[in-house]
């Protein structure tokens, strides 16, 4: 009688993320659940009769339990904890969104008639507009990529300003 070989097979990258991912939402969950059954939210109070503080309770309970998870698996993992919680999968990334979106006010004064269809400008407009929008991207991911020691905040002429303990950046 032959004897079958057994093969294995490992998970592909995707698969465990996905379990990853599913686990943080589960904890997550179970941590609005807590909020709830705790004591800081009524139970059975119908969600059009929430507050906006038992909203804020029950939102935080969420960002938490989810982060906390996702710094649980990188940690057990070997795994930059940072990375591993903004990579998540969605596009665009809310990791991205979020820099991309504090420069609009700012890109809204970019060289570029706005009454017209982005369809109707000419080649040189448009260039002229995506490189405005590049560098304004690009200054605000690096701000984001800074991180850690540093605080954004609005200077009183308007501009962004990165202020850590050793040095001033405007842009």
């Amino acid at each position: 009688m032959a004897r079958r070989r057994m093969q294995i097979r490992f998970p592909v990258a995707s698969a465990i993320e996905d379990a990853w991912q599913r686990q943080a939402t589960r904890v997550a969950i179970e941590k609005a659940r807590a909020v709830v059954s705790g004591g800081a939210v009524p139970p059975m109070t119908p969600v059009g009769r929430l507050t906006d503080v038992e909203w804020g309770w029950i939102v935080t309970a969420i960002l938490f339990g989810w982060i906390s998870e996702r710094a649980t698996q990188a940690t057990s993992n070997g795994l930059d904890t940072e990375k591993t919680i903004r990579d998540i999968n969605l596009e665009p990334r809310p990791w991205d969104a979020g820099a991309i979106a504090c420069v609009l006010p700012e890109l809204a004064d970019a060289p570029i008639d706005w009454t017209a269809p982005l369809s109707e400008l000419s080649r040189d407009e448009m260039i002229a507009f995506l490189g405005a929008a590049y560098t304004l991207i690009d200054k605000a991911m690096q701000a984001r990529e800074l991180g850690g020691n540093t605080i954004t905040r609005k200077s009183p002429d308007g501009t962004a300003v990165i202020a850590d303990a050793d040095a001033f950046v405007s842009f």
